[in-house]
């Protein structure tokens, strides 16, 4: 039997259940919006597929009922941890009224909740890692226990909104996890022709921070490391970079066609590495999941989904004249 790496981080059998579930739920929830995308019933999907790992592991390990999460647009792992439910997911899809993230004006991907502390994202990449700091220089401020976590992309880590936020954070000694999702690929343009040094975390020591690089494949890995942020974090120490490495098995979004710029074999490749099918294979090996439980859990997904789906479709559209709603002030 596999040795049982879960206990030794003090995650219970239904913890890692309950975790591997939740990345089932953004897989399959991601996988119906690019169905639905081609059937030309929702406008565009930005994937979260083959990361689901890293943003399951990392929201894990933070504290719900304090900690606020600025993700990025990929990050349906993250937002589902923290509250946001599958029927809210589709909603936002769909573009329809009772979206939570904004009423139905932004497109997929901006999430932002302030009952569960999920922070609005903007459309230009980045502009999360300064509010996160800013977030987190005020909860210092005032005396809160809270830490505050911020997603990006690798692409993103060469944008001034990173460095300048980083600086900033590491000269105050701030509560934030810096975690960028290195999914190989900003676009079109590989991870070797952005960087040159060799990983993302590199820059932490930069700006006084510990930086560490893991396999964004393996939820426990993630969990542990971030676990660790936040505690240190919590303790007065300040801020860490944490990279995940991982692959992002779809296109960038339902408007790119990858095939001009990565090879099939490549990403065939990548699939064999898929965290949906690695971490299930853990549990099965450490007779924590059988053969029953995973369609039981497959079959209770999907009919969530469903559900989801078809509340989604049905559900109203904003009426013109709520446009201006939130914008500007009313009387």
């Amino acid at each position: 039997m596999t040795e049982n790496r879960h206990h030794a981080l003090d995650l219970s059998d239904e913890k890692v259940l309950e975790m591997y579930e939740t990345m089932l739920m953004a897989r399959r929830i991601d996988e119906r919006m690019w169905l639905l995308n081609r059937a030309g019933k929702i406008p565009f999907v930005i994937s979260c597929q083959g990361q689901e790992a890293a943003q399951i592991g990392a929201a894990f390990a933070l504290n719900k009922e304090k900690d606020y999460v600025l993700p990025y647009y990929r990050d349906m792992g993250v937002v589902l941890t923290f509250g946001m439910t599958p029927r809210e997911l589709m909603l936002s899809g769909f573009a329809k009224a009772e979206d939570p993230n904004s009423g139905s004006r932004q497109m997929p991907g901006h999430f932002g909740q302030k009952k569960n502390r999920i922070v609005t994202g903007s459309s230009p990449v980045t502009t999360q890692v300064p509010h996160a700091v800013g977030i987190a220089l005020a909860g210092k401020m005032e005396g809160k226990e809270l830490v505050t976590f911020v997603t990006f992309g690798e692409g993103s880590s060469n944008q001034g909104d990173f460095h300048e936020g980083a600086n900033f954070a590491g000269v105050h000694k701030l509560p934030v996890i810096f975690m960028c999702e290195n999914n190989k690929y900003a676009i079109s343009v590989p991870i070797e022709k952005q960087l040159a040094c060799e990983k993302v975390s590199d820059r932490a020591i930069g700006y006084g921070m510990p930086g560490y690089t893991v396999d964004g494949n393996d939820p426990l890995e993630v969990y542990k490391v971030v676990k660790e942020a936040a505690d240190r974090a919590r303790s007065g120490k300040g801020p860490t970079l944490v990279e995940t490495v991982s692959y992002r098995l779809t296109p960038h979004s339902s408007d790119d066609d990858d095939r001009s710029y990565r090879a099939p074999d490549e990403v065939a490749k990548a699939k064999t590495l898929d965290p949906i099918i690695t971490f299930g294979a853990y549990l099965k090996e450490t007779g924590v999941m059988s053969d029953d439980q995973e369609k039981e859990i497959n079959d209770r997904v999907m009919k969530i989904v469903n559900e989801a789906t078809d509340y989604a479709e049905n559900a109203p559209y904003s009426p013109g004249e709520d446009a201006l709603k939130y914008v500007y002030a009313e009387k």
